[in-house]
């Protein structure tokens, strides 16, 4: 997170030098995103992760739903597309970089076919499986997972926020369909937790006994996170893409209303024409 923050404070001073302009609120957004990231896996907070299922979870929300819409709406790659670069070498990596981003191969990533999959696979695939007791028995697994619930909110967030270049663009309708279906996936996974009568995860069956934590207890907390404290970065994302939808609407509202007044409205002309000839048909007879 340090080298992805020196690298973004990097460009911005560079679209500065160049008297290009960014928003403030964007930078403030990207910044946020990465201490939020170092603040879950750095602090003394990912020391209890790997003895209690609920600090885990909260580690997992965090990385998935509340830390990447953060990163997104920074626009890293969009600042980098405003630097300006001078050399060559500079300018074939932007070019690769815009090529990267509009390829097939993300797009694949990206489709709602493959990221709704993987948000089931991170919940009931991880915990109602063998998988979580895999990686979890070591410190490379449990830093993985730690890694793959970052990519995999990226993932997510990448295509219901993302104002850059993409290999396809989703309609708004599209976005917000995508977000009502991963909405429950989560709050259900959660009540499941809570309901369960015994521990389903091995590697937090026996916290260290001077806590005095009842495991199935502390489960049925992680349940709870999983219910309550993932839908809150959900509404934050649902009150965004309802903000740009009506933006985008009022926009082309107005194009539009400019556009009659300069040129006339062709459509409404023709439909008084069709209305007038039929009057007229209506006289005759």
């Amino acid at each position: 997170m340090i080298l992805a923050m020196t690298g973004y404070l990097m460009a911005l001073a560079r679209v500065k030098s160049v008297g290009g302009k960014w928003p403030l609120w964007r930078t403030l957004c990207f910044l946020a995103g990465c201490l939020l990231v170092a603040a879950t896996t750095g602090l003394a907070l990912e020391n209890y992760g790997y003895g209690l299922f609920s600090v885990f979870m909260f580690q997992q929300l965090t990385l998935m739903m509340a830390a990447p819409p953060l990163l997104v709406l920074g626009a890293p790659v969009g600042l980098v597309l405003r630097t300006r670069p001078r050399s060559t070498g500079a300018r074939r990596a932007l070019a690769m970089v815009i090529a990267a981003m509009r390829s097939r191969q993300l797009g694949w990533l990206l489709h709602p076919v493959f990221t709704i999959p993987l948000f089931l696979l991170s919940f009931y695939g991880l915990y109602l499986t063998p998988l979580a007791d895999f990686f979890l028995a070591t410190t490379g697994g449990h830093v993985g997972l730690e890694v793959f619930f970052l990519v995999a909110g990226l993932v997510f967030t990448v295509p219901l926020l993302s104002t850059g270049p993409l290999p396809f663009r989703m309609t708004h309708h599209g976005r917000l369909i995508d977000l009502f279906v991963e909405m429950p996936l989560h709050a259900f996974f959660g009540v499941f937790l809570m309901m369960a009568p015994r521990a389903l995860v091995s590697a937090f069956i026996t916290p260290p006994e001077g806590w005095g934590i009842d495991p199935v207890m502390d489960q049925a907390i992680a349940g709870g996170l999983a219910w309550s404290y993932g839908e809150g970065p959900t509404l934050v994302l649902l009150l965004i893409m309802l903000g740009r939808w009506y933006r985008n609407d009022t926009r082309k509202a107005r194009e539009r209303d400019l556009r009659v007044d300069a040129e006339g409205d062709a459509e409404l002309d023709a439909y008084n024409e069709r209305l007038r000839v039929a009057a007229e048909r209506g006289e005759k007879r």
